[in-house]
């Protein structure tokens, strides 16, 4: 699915002046802008540090750890950000952006979740909206897909189970073999028969008495 939005720090894409913000976090945006994300992290830290009731730092923190690919570290902050709830702009931004870090991580039932939570405080937020319609379209594709997947299965299995049917005897089959046993022990009892008889035919020419020879 295409995507979507570049994430952008707070202090970068809105129009929240410098004024009031800590020397740490100006470096951390400075930083942001030249890729420089690592370090920016570094100067976030400081400056959450120095206030730990400075969001728009750990929002921005979200966002460094998220460019520089630690995307479970940043789904972590982000949720952070979110059960604080202290600012709903900001809890609206993190939610978007959580979309998106679900979105590349091929996570798209919890993309679309993130991003119906970003419209329902900011109905407004195009940018959200337009990437739900598309996960939405995308899902609907890939049951489509599955279910077209489950019917050429079907035909598939019922094919093998009738394969395997054929491939058992059948009722005749199974009568011819059970004939042909019994005249392989029919045979069997007959030729033991014959033998008996031989045997008796022996012992009866060994036991008759010899006839006297002639007299001359």
């Amino acid at each position: 699915m295409k995507k979507i939005f570049c994430i952008m720090p707070v202090a970068i894409c809105s129009a929240i002046t410098l004024f009031g913000q800590s020397a740490e976090l100006r470096s951390g945006n400075k930083l942001y802008k030249e890729g420089k994300y690592d370090e920016a992290v570094a100067e976030y830290d400081k400056a959450v540090k120095k206030s730990p009731a400075d969001i728009t730092a750990m929002y921005n923190r979200s966002n460094a750890l998220a460019k520089k690919g630690d995307k479970e570290a940043a789904l972590e902050s982000y949720d952070r950000l979110i059960a604080e709830g202290k600012d709903p702009k900001i809890v609206e931004r993190a939610l978007y952006d959580k979309g998106v870090l679900h979105q590349q991580l091929q996570q798209l039932d919890q993309s679309i979740d993130a991003w119906k939570s970003a419209l329902r405080l900011d109905p407004d937020d195009q940018q959200a909206r337009e990437n739900l319609e598309k996960a939405l379209r995308e899902k609907k594709r890939q049951q489509e897909e599955k279910e077209k997947q489950e019917k050429e299965q079907k035909p598939k299995d019922k094919k093998e189970k009738d394969k395997d049917k054929e491939q058992q005897p059948k009722p005749q089959q199974q009568q011819q073999s059970r004939l042909n046993q019994q005249q392989v022990e029919q045979l069997l009892r007959a030729l033991e028969q014959k033998e008996k008889e031989v045997q008796k035919k022996m012992q009866q020419k060994t036991a008759s008495p010899n006839k006297p020879e002639k007299d001359w």
